[in-house]
Formats: C-alpha cells, structure tokens, sequence
C-alpha cells in the first residue's frame, strides 16, 4: 500500500480529488440549512442543530457526510499520508500517521453525525473530543505534507543543478 501511495499519479490524483471536493460543500450548504455539523464541537449544539432541520435537509446532510464527507477525508488525508511517505524517505512511515489519524477520526466524526441524522443513535457527546481532535491532526499532517513540499521543490532544483 505504501509503494501505491508514493507513485506520483496516485499523488497528483489524491490532491486533485480534495480540490474538486471541497467546493462541493459550498455547493450543498443550502440543501442542509447552511451550516455543517463538521463544524460544531458540542453535542448539545449538534443536537440543536438538527432539530432546527427540516425532514429534508437532515436527509440531505446524511447523504452529503455519508458520500462527500467520506470520500473528502480519504481524499486529503491520503495527500497528506502520501506526501510524507514519498518525501520523508526512511521516517515517511512516522511522519505519515498524523494523516492516517486524521482519516480515521473524521470517518468515525462522519458516522456519529450520520447516526443522528438517520435517527438511529446519538452519540453526538463524542463531538466534543472527535471535532477538534481531527482539526488539530489535519492541521498537524497539512504542515507534514507542506514541508514535504519544501523537500520536493529542493530536490527538484537539486536536480536542474546536476
């Protein structure tokens, strides 16, 4: 898997993945009343949130965290994971786990939400600790990748030189 990610298509693939993604949720604020539940870090306002929703804008937030928000996470933090497994030589494995990280705590965020939406479970209190624990490993493996940047530009001048 780690030889995968490293390719320079999978690389370029995974980073333009995250661009067309993005503004997809820009696109769909209105269908779910205009604000996220991505961005609310009490359970106490999630739930609000959601009671203030329509029949239609809960299903449209389900749909948009099951389908966009899955594929978003996977998207940017395999970017990240990758930059740091290509450009971080023998410590890429180490440098690539913060991004891993947050892959797994936004997919676990994104099924707590979705079980509020559907009506099925509230576990929503998780927010609390899940919602700025993924922020601060997305934070910490965007710095990971944009150094690994750093790295690439070097290497490549590095080579013009040669």
């Amino acid at each position: 898997m780690i030889a995968v990610l490293k390719r320079t298509p999978v690389i370029w693939g995974l980073f333009i993945a995250q661009l067309l993604i993005f503004p997809c949720f820009a696109l769909f604020s209105d269908a779910v009343g205009g604000r996220y539940l991505d961005t609310i870090t009490t359970g106490e306002g999630c739930r609000a949130l959601i009671a203030a929703m329509t029949e239609a804008q809960r299903n449209a937030h389900f749909w948009i965290t099951v389908l966009l928000d899955t594929a978003y996470p996977l998207a940017y933090g395999g970017f990240f994971a990758a930059m740091a497994l290509r450009f971080f030589g023998r410590y890429g494995p180490l440098t690539a786990l913060p991004a891993l990280a947050t892959i797994i705590v936004d997919l676990t965020e994104n099924t707590v939400q979705a079980l509020a939406l559907s009506g099925a479970a509230d576990a929503l209190d998780a927010k609390s600790w899940l919602t700025p624990l993924k922020f601060g490993l997305f934070f910490l493996a965007a710095a990971i990748a944009l150094i690994a940047l750093v790295i690439a530009v070097a290497h490549l001048f590095r080579k013009r030189k040669a």
